[in-house]
């Protein structure tokens, strides 16, 4: 009965150290956006940066990433095809294609390869800059590090995800065309109709709105974590490890609301 009291104020105070961490968040993403908006945020010398780090973070995952789907796609697109055909289904295996990779494990996957390539080790890494005081050196020379470090890295990897999603959707639907009509343009009509009544006005703004959410959210929490999280007593739980939890909380909560969006 003496230890309940104290039980309670300390899941009270695990209560505001989570809203804490997510209302940190939303912060940095605002001043990230305005800095982002901002024509002063990008001198010759942080353009140089944002260029290093968009090519360094995905120009050697790029071809990888598309080759992996690719051959992942490829298998799907096979196994649904020959499904299809073999209940009768045949004019709707594209559209079944279409919907489950382009629409959705594409971006989904896209966002999980660049969070462990490129947001998580960012994300380390600023937390190491953090500990050694780099960052507070760039203050006391009058820079800004959320300008210099920490938006070059955010950019980067809002366009990695975008990038390999493009790629790879494209890739998937010129397999997917060749597996069905073969090296051919006799079916292009037809495969273009198809898709395109996949792909409508409200498909395709949900499609963008998720794609361009999931990019935030895999650049963005994995630095926030890095930045504001702290070790709290015995519990010696990582910054990278919680911005794990965060980041698949949140690209769980944003698939859902997409599934909801285009199919209720």
């Amino acid at each position: 009965m003496l230890s309940r009291p104290g039980a309670l104020a300390e899941m009270g105070r695990a209560m505001l150290r989570w809203f804490g961490g997510w209302w940190q968040i939303v912060h940095l993403g605002a001043l990230l956006l305005v800095l982002g908006l901002s024509p002063s945020s990008y001198t010759r010398e942080n353009r140089a940066a944002m260029a290093r780090h968009i090519v360094l973070g995905t120009a050697p995952i790029l071809l990888w990433f598309t080759l992996l789907s690719s051959l992942i796609g490829l298998v799907v697109i096979r196994i649904v095809v020959v499904t299809a055909a073999s209940y009768g289904l045949s004019q709707y295996a594209l559209q079944m294609v279409v919907r489950v990779l382009v629409l959705e494990l594409i971006p989904l996957t896209a966002a999980v390869f660049v969070a462990l390539r490129i947001g998580l080790p960012d994300g380390r890494e600023l937390a190491r800059m953090r500990l050694r005081g780099d960052l507070d050196a760039l203050r006391q020379k009058g820079l800004d590090p959320l300008r210099h470090e920490v938006l070059p890295r955010v950019l980067a990897g809002g366009f990695a995800v975008l990038m390999l999603a493009a790629v790879a959707g494209v890739v998937t639907l010129v397999l997917a065309y060749l597996t069905v009509h073969g090296f051919t343009l006799g079916g292009l009509e037809r495969y273009t109709r198809t898709v395109g009544q996949v792909f409508s006005p409200a498909v395709t703004l949900i499609f963008t709105i998720k794609t361009f959410l999931l990019a935030l959210a895999v650049s963005l929490i994995p630095v926030a974590s890095a930045l504001y999280d702290q070790p709290r007593g015995r519990i010696r739980t990582s910054a990278e490890l919680q911005a794990l939890v965060r980041l698949f909380l949140v690209m769980l909560l944003i698939e859902a609301a997409s599934l909801v969006g285009n199919y209720y």
